[in-house]
Formats: C-alpha cells, structure tokens, sequence
C-alpha cells in the first residue's frame, strides 16, 4: 500500500508541460483543509527544474505562500528564466490558481564545483531502528474525529517518520521548541537528483511550523488555533537519497505577533548536512 502511495506522490511531481515556460499540476486530498504547501514547493521546484540545463542542481529555494490552495483545481506554474549566467541559473515561479498567485518562488541552479567546506555536526540520537514506528489513532477514537483531520491521521503516508520523542499531537503538553525526526521515503524511487530534491521539498513541510507550538501546548488539531506556513526556504547543499534515512533537527528560537519562526538541518545518516529549511507561519488563537 505504502508503494502505491509513493509511486502517487512520484505521479503528482511529474506536471503537464502546456508551453516551455507553462506547467500544470494536479492535488492530492492528504487530509488537510487546502492544499499541502509541501506539494506546491515540490510542484514549483519541478516545474524550474524543466526549463534548467540538466547539468545545473537546484541549490536554494525561497517562496511566499499567498493563498490557500484549492484541493479540487489543478495548479498552473509560471516560470520566468530571470538569468543564466556562467555558473548559476535564476528563475522565478508563479503557481496560479483560478487566476490568482497562490505562490510566489524564486529558485538558484548551479554548475557544481568544488570548494571550502565546513558543517555542523549531527545531533546524538538513537538510530531510525530503535525507534518505534508511529502508531496508528485507535479506529474508536478516529471516528470521533472530524472527517478532515480522519483523514490526516488515517492515510498510509508515502513518507514513513520515526519521532525521537513521540508526542500525542491530539493532546499535546508543553516543551521545549525543538525536535529530532528521522524520515524517508517509504519505496525507492529512482537515482534521478533532481526527483529526490522535490521529494525533499514536499517532506521539508512536515513538521517545521509545528516545532514553533511546542513550548504552548497546541498543535495544529488544537481546535481554536489558526496555521498556516507564511514562507518557506530551502537550502541544498550535498547530494543525498529520500528513500534512505534522514534526520531532521528542528529548533524554533522565537514566537510572537500571531507568527512562528522554525528552522531545520537535515542530516544523511553517515552525518552529512544535505539541507537546511526555514519557515514563518501564523500561529493565530481563535475564539470558539
């Protein structure tokens, strides 16, 4: 079942091509109220990657979110091919919905080449296989859930996530803002880097907004809390496989006026830091 889901996901990343610089993309319903932002960063990054010279990789992404994305609607990405230079390619992405930008994205290729390096050092922490895997909601306490949210924790997930320290996110307790979770893919897919990267952008969503709750309590089932990502940045910065484990560290240093801000390093398990993320998103008390 787990294959099938990722082979969908695979599906959703490969879009339409309607003119050279025009692509269309489909949605698929995971359970959230609008469309997951991670597919609209993974949507936007393949439809830059088609307009690139295959030898330039993907090193940086920045984007906006504007709107909430309609499930039920195909999503058209614009891509401007703002520069080519030498070494580096820029281009510019408008993902459109019913006329309007529901993003906006600025993605940097570059030629590879060598150079000075330096990283930070992985987090000591137990190993993907002595983690329990997460446990489904119990069937009784599914049903009790509104069909939305049912969905969202009932769906076999094409990424497979194992918490470092597990937290009921339907009955969440106060800690400290941060957070270690390895993932993978939970199918191999292909050797094609460019694939395995907007893999990664989809999966670098998960997660990240949420590390800012983490010292209130809440989360986003919490009833009478708002979310929703504001922006979102990606960093790649040394080959790896989304199909192999991952760890992804989380910190959120600061929450205020309605907003979170949340960063992530994202580790191979030989200790490379191949990516780096960072996200504001609302985080908005609601009254009942």
């Amino acid at each position: 079942m787990r294959e099938e889901h990722v082979n969908e996901l695979v599906d959703l990343l490969h879009l339409e091509r309607l003119e050279d610089n025009l692509f269309r993309g489909q949605s698929r319903d995971i359970g959230t109220r609008f469309v997951f932002g991670g597919q609209v960063l993974g949507q936007a990054l393949s439809a830059a990657q088609q307009t690139v010279d295959p030898g330039r990789v993907a090193h940086s992404l920045h984007a906006y979110f504007l709107r909430a994305g309609d499930i039920d609607a195909p999503i058209v990405y614009s891509v401007e091919r703002a520069r080519d230079g030498g070494s580096f390619s820029a281009r510019r992405v408008v993902a459109i919905q019913h006329g309007q930008p529901i993003l906006n994205g600025a993605i940097s290729f570059q030629v590879p080449e060598k150079g000075f390096e330096h990283q930070s050092s992985m987090p000591d922490v137990p190993a993907p296989e002595d983690i329990d895997p997460m446990l489904p909601v119990p069937p009784e306490r599914l049903a009790k859930l509104p069909v939305k949210l049912q969905r969202w924790l009932g769906v076999d997930s094409p990424i497979e996530f194992r918490h470092v320290w597990p937290q009921d996110k339907l009955n969440p307790v106060k800690r400290p803002p941060y957070q270690h979770i390895w993932f993978r893919l939970a199918a191999p897919v292909g050797d094609a880097p460019e694939l395995h990267q907007a893999l990664l952008a989809y999966a670098s969503d998960f997660n990240l907004i949420g590390t800012a709750t983490l010292p209130h309590g809440i989360s986003y089932y919490t009833h009478n809390v708002q979310m929703a990502s504001l922006d979102h940045a990606l960093w790649f910065h040394r080959p790896f496989r989304i199909d192999e484990w991952l760890l992804y560290s989380f910190d959120s240093p600061t929450a205020q006026s309605g907003r979170g801000l949340a960063r992530g390093q994202i580790f191979s398990r030989d200790g490379r830091l191949v990516a780096s993320t960072a996200q504001e998103g609302l985080i908005r008390l609601r009254g009942d």
